[in-house]
């Protein structure tokens, strides 16, 4: 489960004080993934951040009583200067799972030959896409989250590999996408909530939500 209770948090941009999230509460139950809708420039990725722990509140409590992945794209952990196999390993140990099936597995999804044993600082801004998101699927969370939804890389065999192994992912595991386009959480949540001004809307179903995003829009 991961928790938001009366959760509070903002920023100062230089001209003002932007409030990302103003007493939010909500739940996010395993085996119910969820969307939120957020138009840009509202703390997408702020809101995504707070989730797993990159970030804190400025008020109230966040709880996590499941394992939450790293944002979709976050490079954290991972070192410029070690191979794509050397981090792939480091990164397993640090979640306590087998370096060797982690590794094997990153190299298999993110297919890029030998430039999976030279440095990631090397990498195209592809090719490091393809490496993190790799990575991110080869953890196993409970909680997968994703800003903006899957990579679309130019590289339609990774995008339908990846896509392929999210989908079955989230046979046993949930996922909590945060996006400006309704179309991008359809394909993988049936509940939804709005955030907007700070305010966090819930609704029951993604249809309501999607109504009232697009009436307010």
């Amino acid at each position: 489960m991961l928790e938001f209770d009366n959760v509070s948090k903002s920023f100062w941009t230089g001209t003002r004080r932007k409030v990302i999230l103003d007493g939010a509460s909500f739940r996010v139950e395993l085996g119910n993934s969820l969307g939120i809708l957020a138009p840009n420039g509202t703390g997408k990725t702020t809101l995504v951040n707070m989730m797993c722990g990159l970030e804190k509140p400025d008020e109230g409590t966040i709880r996590r009583t499941c394992r939450i992945s790293f944002p979709l794209g976050f490079m954290g952990g991972v070192v410029g200067k070690h191979s794509g196999n050397e981090n792939a390993r480091y990164i397993a140990r640090i979640y306590g799972l087998d370096p060797d099936y982690v590794s094997a597995f990153t190299r298999w999804l993110t297919d890029i030959d030998e430039y999976f044993d030279m440095p990631v600082g090397t990498y195209s801004a592809g090719m490091r896409q393809r490496f993190t998101f790799s990575l991110l699927l080869a953890l196993e969370f409970d909680i997968y989250l994703i800003d903006e939804g899957m990579p679309q890389t130019t590289d339609v065999e990774f995008n339908r590999k990846a896509g392929a192994v999210l989908y079955d992912r989230l046979k046993t595991a949930t996922v909590v996408i945060v996006s400006h386009q309704p179309a991008t959480i359809e394909k993988f949540c049936r509940s939804a909530a709005i955030l907007r001004d700070g305010r966090l809307y819930s609704f029951e179903s993604l249809a309501e939500a999607k109504q009232y995003y697009d009436y307010t829009a």
